[in-house]
């Protein structure tokens, strides 16, 4: 299972907020939504956060074993 409890993380730490993450790369309200439910996002998600939070994949997300 991929879990995103690290993008919220980095956000707090860089102080981003969620609104700050739709206006500045555009991504929507649902997407948010998956994101904090661990849902399946596309890999070009992925790559619009870690732009705009200047970080590795590493630190939005990470691989947990079931």
């Amino acid at each position: 299972m991929i879990k995103f409890d690290r993008l919220w993380e980095t956000m707090k730490a860089r102080n981003v907020s969620t609104y700050q993450l739709r206006e500045k790369c555009g991504i929507d309200s649902k997407t948010i939504r998956r994101l904090r439910a661990n849902e399946n996002i596309e890999t070009k998600t992925l790559d619009k956060l870690c732009d705009a939070l200047q970080c590795q994949l590493e630190d939005i997300a990470e691989y947990i074993k079931e």
